[in-house]
C-alpha cells in the first residue's frame, strides 16, 4: 500500500529495517567469518556473534513495542515489521543453541562420536538458520526499498490500520 508520508518519516522507517540487516550481514556473515578464523583455538569466541544478535533483536523487540506510542502509524509499522521477522530469527537461532548444546553434551558424554556430534549441529542447526539467514537477507532488503518507496505490505496494514485521526 503506497502512503503519504514525509520525508523524515521515511528516514525513520527505514532505520528499523538497517539495524536488521546490519544484524544479519554485519554480525552473522561478517563478525562470524572473522570469528570463525581464531576458532581452532578460542572456540568460545564463537559465542559472540548469538550474543550481540540477541541483543539487538532484543533491542528490537523493545523498541517496536514502544513505537505503538511513540511514533507516526507508518514509522510504528515498520516497526512492527522488524518485530516480526526478528522473532523468526530468534526462534532460529535459539533451535541452533539447543541444537549445538546436544552435540556438546552428546560428545562430551561419549553418547556420539565427534562427526556425529558436527553433522548433527551442521545439519539441523547451522544449514537451516543459514537458509534463513540468507532469505531474511532478501525480504529485509525489499523492505527497505519498500520503506523508501512509502509503501507498506498489505498485512501490515490490516493488521495495523491507519488511525483516523493521521488520514
Amino acid at each position: 500500500m503506497q502512503c503519504d508520508v514525509s520525508p523524515t518519516e521515511i528516514k525513520q522507517a527505514n532505520i528499523p529495517h538497517e539495524l536488521f540487516l546490519t544484524n544479519l550481514v554485519g554480525n552473522h556473515i561478517l563478525m562470524a567469518v572473522a570469528l570463525g578464523g581464531i576458532f581452532g583455538s578460542a572456540p568460545w569466541a564463537m559465542l559472540i556473534v548469538p550474543l550481540v544478535s540477541f541483543v539487538i533483536l532484543g533491542y528490537t523487540l523493545q523498541r517496536a513495542r514502544q513505537s505503538r506510542r511513540r511514533d507516526s502509524w507508518y514509522v510504528m509499522c515498520h516497526w512492527q515489521v522488524c518485530a516480526r521477522r526478528s522473532r523468526i530469527f530468534m526462534a532460529m537461532l535459539g533451535l541452533l543453541l539447543v541444537v549445538a548444546g546436544l552435540g556438546w553434551l552428546g560428545y562430551a558424554n561419549g553418547l556420539m562420536i565427534k562427526e556425529a556430534a558436527i553433522a548433527l549441529v551442521i545439519g539441523i542447526g547451522i544449514l537451516p538458520m543459514m537458509v534463513t539467514l540468507l532469505v531474511l537477507v532478501m525480504i529485509e532488503s525489499d523492505a527497505l526499498y519498500h520503506a523508501n518507496q512509502a509503501k507498506l505490505p498489505a498485512w501490515v496494514v490490516a493488521r495495523f490500520p491507519r488511525p483516523s485521526d493521521n488520514l
